[in-house]
């Protein structure tokens, strides 16, 4: 030891030493053991110019104007171990594959994180932009318009990785808590016609009216995050002004009810499940009053404390598709069909004579999260909600389910949907560009692989209904 930095030890040296160490464990631990760390970012993706809107065939021009402001919001995990999850939330109708692979890559690559770790959650809403690779066949876009889509969607996925980068440095010492409300202006839009819905006394149909809360409080007990979810459609709105939809503003009341706290709405399995009767602005608002209420109930109930000890595993399920259609078939539906059945067929019937084959499955993402006991499953494409509640009667009904994750590239029908086609067990497939239905047995192949990912994340995690 230099005799000079001797000399200069006091006992205020000391006592500020001591002071410094016991406030970097408290970090980790504070006073009743260990503790989450959590960190958050948010920012706005409203288009500044007037991009093509998507989720309605029917729109025929560009955006006019807002009814609310889109945003990304990013909330990061951290146990006292060092394990790490990023949940993003955005208001936007799905991350196709494409994006989300390139903006997984990049956290990967400058943070580290698998894809076990990042879940890219989109609300659906059906007011937001038109994305890169994304169901062209539905859109009328010309050359332009096509390159405004693209320079959005570059700009965007540089700005989410950015925004991940934020959260994962803002990490605070956290508690966090898990609970289930309920909300039930979500109607299975397959057994009950949205005409007669004024004259129905009974709903018919699957349905799960849970709302998933998670609350993270600092070590005061500050409110600072509240994560919630709903299995429903975003689709009260079909006119030509950007919109979050009722999630946007059941998170604009949340925020509003507790300030400088940050409210996330994560997307259920809501791929049967609309919002009914719908299509004005304030019956909008008002779904998005009563899902925040539904909240602010489950925020003033006592919660379940979640032990800070995070796991997490992915899987891609390799789900078969049926062969192409015959050129024969083909050419019947370009000849009879219109709009985007017509570009769907005419596309087909150009990549057969290409001589381009599709591939015969198509690699399904699934994960799972546990923090501490609250299991959180996620899966991409639009789950119908059998999936959900299959999943909670296989491990528990306080389980969190999430569709809408990582590649929405197709709806996820149940069998029995598969069997009984309509849109989500049949043409939908024609939206989204692929070149056939799903085979039979998806249903049973998703549940399986999930119930491998509970054993890779805890030996004692068994389905007690298979």
């Amino acid at each position: 030891m230099h005799p000079s930095f001797a000399l200069s030890i006091t006992p205020i040296t000391i006592l500020g030493l001591l002071f410094f160490f016991a406030g970097a464990v408290f970090s980790c631990y504070g006073q009743n053991g260990p503790v989450w760390k959590t960190g958050t970012d948010k920012f706005q993706i409203t288009p500044k110019d007037p991009l093509w809107m998507a989720g309605y065939a029917h729109r025929d021009q560009p955006a006019q104007g807002t009814y609310s402001e889109l945003w990304i919001k990013v909330l990061a995990f951290e146990d006292p171990e060092g394990n790490q999850s990023v949940l993003l939330t955005s208001d936007l109708l799905g991350f196709p594959k494409k994006m989300s692979e390139t903006i997984r890559t990049a956290i990967f690559q400058k943070y580290g994180l698998s894809k076990s770790q990042v879940i890219l959650n989109s609300s659906h809403t059906h007011s937001g932009p038109v994305l890169a690779a994304a169901l062209f066949d539905i859109y009328p876009l010309n050359a332009q318009q096509r390159a405004e889509v693209e320079t959005y969607s570059k700009q965007l996925e540089a700005d989410i990785v950015e925004s991940v980068g934020k959260a994962l440095q803002r990490m605070q010492a956290s508690r966090i808590y898990a609970g289930n409300g309920t909300a039930r202006f979500q109607v299975n839009r397959r057994n009950n016609k949205e005409s007669d819905i004024h004259l129905l006394t009974e709903l018919k149909g699957p349905i799960d009216h849970a709302v998933p809360v998670i609350k993270v409080t600092d070590l005061q007990d500050r409110v600072t995050v509240v994560a919630f979810g709903y299995a429903c459609h975003p689709t009260v709105l079909s006119s030509y002004f950007w919109s979050a939809d009722f999630p946007g503003y059941a998170q604009e009341e949340l925020e509003k009810n507790h300030p400088g706290a940050m409210a996330l709405f994560f997307q259920g399995a809501a791929g049967d499940q609309n919002p009914l009767p719908r299509r004005t602005l304030p019956l909008a608002k008002q779904y998005g009053k009563e899902l925040a209420a539904a909240v602010e109930r489950v925020l003033e109930e006592e919660m379940q404390p979640l032990e800070p000890k995070l796991r997490y595993a992915y899987q891609e399920v390799d789900l078969a598709l049926n062969d192409p259609m015959s050129p024969k078939t083909l050419e019947k539906m370009a000849s009879n069909e219109s709009g985007y059945m017509k570009q769907w067929a005419e596309r087909m019937l150009f990549e057969q004579r290409q001589g381009i084959r599709p591939a015969a499955t198509y690699p399904f993402p699934i994960q799972i999260w546990a923090l501490g006991d609250q299991l959180l499953f996620s899966m991409g494409g639009e789950a119908t909600i059998g999936y959900a509640n299959r999943l909670k009667a296989r491990y528990g009904i306080a389980a969190f389910v999430l569709s809408y994750s990582n590649d929405v590239m197709a709806y996820i029908p149940t069998e029995t949907i598969l069997r009984e086609g309509g849109y989500e067990g049949y043409s939908s497939q024609m939206v989204y560009g692929l070149h056939n239905t799903w085979k039979p047995g998806l249903e049973e192949q998703i549940l399986a692989s999930f119930d491998q990912l509970a054993q890779q994340i805890d030996p004692t995690i068994r389905p007690t209904n298979p």
